[in-house]
């Protein structure tokens, strides 16, 4: 598609959320009582967002020009936070990770594969080079370390090479005679043609076809001249011949026809531009505020007798002077204004009236920004989707400005300490009872364990390479969410009606990893203004993919990845000092390597009960204490993650590990309709055909109670490579998955019970009971008065 039709989507996208804002103030003003009714509004305040995210994301992916992808950028984390705030109020309305909106997508007229998240493609592709390098890196430091062994190549037998020169040798043998022949046949037939024509004469089909050939050629040359007259019109670089004899001067439009032939400066044109405004402008600002501090420093003696004291840098420098101006002489500025524009020319007076107009529209926010600054601008001339000069001007004056203001604080600083000295005979004495007060201050801030530097010697190269070679910081798998195959949940709000809890589906459990994990770190913005997540618990039966969610986020996310797993640092970094060190280590790598998952596999044998006598040795509980100070160490500005898996969460001590982990997901075994859609794109990607004979219903229903993770080693272990060769006259039938399928283990009933009566004892599943009992009284009270 064109670049007109993302203009229009993203045009649409802006109106949607500007009419969707609007909607909240009205709806969300006044309380709403009925729990369903404000459950409604949420859902479909959510869905809407979600729709407007979608079109956003899709507009920044294709756009071009890279000021609009910028603008577009900055909307985009907004929604992004939106829907974080959204999922939030939802969550503490129902009590419950899993909202059941099938109903509000059939009010909108929505498909489920609607509600969706999108993954924005700028959260790898913006880094994808440093990724990029950090991988190769990775690969190294693992290689050298004897941790990761690189594919044997396959060496060819020496008989095998000697075959391969030789057919390659006669097949080259063959097409140089083929080529030489061809040539004597031609030369053959032109020598018979040329006696031909001397005892004939010429052939007036011959003639006909020379003189096509030459007017033929001579139209098509007019016309590619023509085509080329056009498109020199249209790129901006020639006039249409109608106006050529209207042009004043031969250098018109010289500077857009320079920008059309420059070339496309991606990244560094805005610092090119922050060096030429500083070398253009610089000196004028500079001047500029010395004068207007020296006249403040004037006046304010002039009122109180004496030279004020300079802010300190703290409270905003000379930012301050100008905010601390006295009415009266706001009031004097003004007047002098008055009678300034007076004296001045109407014609003068109107284009400062426009420019005021300009500046004060660019600083309204981002209300209307796109009706501003690009809803009616002609681009037609910008074929390139390159960027705005004066765009770019407009917001690095503003940083060049601050820059040179600093400077000058620092000199006129000392100006007025001369000052005081030549005229009041007074010395200030303020700097040394600041850094007093820093210091005494500093002295009583208390830093934590894992806060304190214990190797600023160190590089964070070096950090990695220890990490690494000792199997902390380990590869990511390449797996995306969308590999997480499931289905959506149909019947949830159904069930919900008659006070039946169902289970989540596979989709809804995407759903929260995109808004718990990938979201929040992919996005700085989001990260820091949302509702903060720093610690998520995936927990549920063996084989449900627990392990390809937490690669999935790191993939999605380009984000390192660190295996704090009992079984991994069992033995590693002994010792209290050790244990700190090495948390330490983790923390200052990811917090610069951001965005960081910390994994915790099998997590619950941090939190036991009681630790089986066949781990004592490896010290399963040594992270328990420290756990808590490794998350309060964590910011709203660091986008690192830890992620806990377990299989057997009963088996941990419920109230510190709820308390370490703020959001916990329950995966349960998938439902009917995820087992359909899983059979189906297991079988295809692993080369298999569907044919008549296979049944994919009555596998889906076969394997009702068994994991992504069985069904996928069942598919594996019968498509094998000789049956693979096999597939074109023996097609697959239902019959051979039976026995490998039979061989696997399910999730019996009696284990997801003991699922959900676990997950009913953490905070929310607590929440939840007591919500519904209190909804159940109050419904017996009112059947009793009734």
């Amino acid at each position: 598609m064109s670049q007109d039709t993302y203009n229009r989507l993203w045009t649409n996208a802006q109106k949607d959320l500007d009419a969707q804002l609007q909607t909240e103030r009205e709806q969300f003003l006044q309380p709403e009582k009925d729990h369903v009714k404000a459950f409604r509004m949420l859902a479909a305040s959510y869905i809407n967002y979600l729709q407007i995210f979608h079109r956003l994301e899709e507009a920044h992916s294709h756009l071009i020009h890279q000021q609009k992808r910028a603008a577009i950028r900055r909307v985009l984390d907004g929604v992004i936070g939106r829907i974080l705030e959204m999922k939030k109020e939802m969550v503490g309305l129902e009590n419950s990770e899993f909202h059941y909106t099938d109903n509000v997508i059939e009010d909108l007229k929505l498909l489920p594969e609607d509600t969706e998240i999108p993954i924005p493609e700028y959260f790898v592709k913006e880094n994808l080079e440093g990724l990029q390098q950090r991988e190769k890196t990775l690969h190294e430091i693992l290689l050298n370390a004897g941790l990761e062994t690189e594919k044997p190549v396959e060496a060819m037998r020496f008989e095998e090479a000697i075959k391969m020169i030789q057919v390659a040798e006669r097949a080259r043998q063959g097409r140089r005679r083929a080529l030489f022949m061809k040539q004597i046949h031609l030369e053959e037939k032109r020598k018979r043609h040329t006696k031909l024509q001397e005892q004939t004469g010429p052939d007036p089909d011959d003639a006909a076809t020379c003189i096509q050939k030459v007017w033929r050629g001579y139209i098509q040359r007019k016309k590619t001249e023509k085509m080329r007259e056009e498109e020199m019109i249209f790129l901006g670089m020639s006039n249409p011949p109608h106006l050529r004899a209207l042009r004043s001067t031969p250098h018109m439009h010289t500077r857009q026809e320079d920008a059309l032939q420059a070339e496309v400066q991606e990244r560094h044109e805005e610092e090119f531009i922050k060096d030429k405004l500083r070398e253009t402008e610089g000196l004028d600002i500079r001047e500029t505020l010395q004068d207007q501090i020296r006249q403040c420093f004037m006046e304010c003696r002039h009122i109180i007798g004496r030279f004020p004291d300079y802010p300190a840098k703290e409270a905003g420098g000379s930012m301050a002077i100008f905010s601390q101006k006295t009415p009266e002489q706001v009031a004097a500025e003004l007047a002098a204004q008055r009678e300034m524009a007076l004296q001045k020319k109407s014609q003068k007076e109107k284009k400062r009236k426009r420019k005021r107009k300009g500046k004060r529209k660019r600083k309204e926010g981002t209300e209307n920004w796109k009706e501003t600054v690009w809803q009616n601008r002609d681009e037609g001339r910008d074929f390139l989707q390159d960027h705005d000069p004066e765009l770019i001007k407009a917001e690095k004056r503003e940083e060049v400005e601050e820059e040179i203001r600093v400077q000058v604080d620092e000199l006129m600083q000392q100006k007025l300490e001369e000052l005081k000295l030549a005229v009041d005979g007074e010395k200030s004495s303020k700097k040394k009872k600041g850094k007093k007060s820093e210091k005494k201050k500093a002295g009583r801030k208390k830093i934590s364990e894992l806060e304190e530097d214990l190797t600023p010697d160190r590089t964070i190269d070096s950090l990695y390479r220890e990490l690494a070679e000792e199997g902390v910081l380990i590869k990511a798998k390449p797996v995306n969410l969308s590999d997480y195959v499931g289905e959506y949940s149909y019947l949830g709000t159904t069930l919900r009606q008659v006070n039946i809890e169902p289970m989540p589906s596979l989709a809804d459990i995407r759903q929260l990893i995109a808004l718990y994990g990938i979201l929040p770190l992919g996005s700085q913005t989001a990260h820091e203004k949302a509702p903060l997540v720093k610690a998520l618990l995936l927990a549920g039966p063996t084989g449900v993919g627990k392990r390809m969610l937490v690669h999935a986020i790191c993939t999605e996310t380009g984000a390192n990845l660190f295996n704090l797993s009992p079984s991994n640092i069992g033995g590693k970094y002994p010792g209290k000092n050790g244990l700190q060190m090495m948390l330490h280590m983790v923390l200052k790598v990811a917090k610069q390597l951001q965005p960081s998952v910390v994994w915790i596999g099998d997590t619950e044998k941090t939190f036991y009960k009681a630790v089986p006598k066949a781990e004592e040795q490896m010290n399963p509980k040594r992270l328990e204490k420290i756990l808590p100070k490794f998350l309060k160490a964590l910011k709203a500005e660091d986008r690192v993650l830890l992620v806990g898996t377990t299989s057997r969460p009963f088996d941990a001590k419920i109230k510190p590990f709820c308390k370490v982990y703020q959001k916990i997901i329950l995966i349960p075994r998938p439902d009917y309709a995820s087992r359909f859609v899983l059979w189906k794109h297991a079988i295809t990607q692993h080369g298999g055909e569907i044919t008549k004979l296979l049944s994919i219903s009555c596998l889906a229903k076969l394997s009702d109670g068994f994991t992504q993770g069985c069904i996928v080693q069942v598919v594996r272990a019968v498509l094998s490579e000789l049956r693979l060769l096999q597939m074109a006259r023996k097609p697959l039938c239902t019959a051979e998955f039976l026995t490998p399928l039979a061989s696997q283990d399910p999730v019996y009933n009696e284990e997801e019970e003991t699922f959900k009566a676990w997950y009913a004892k953490t905070p929310l599943g607590r929440a939840r009971s007591k919500a519904a009992a209190k909804r159940e009284k109050a419904g017996k009270g009112k059947g009793k008065k009734k």
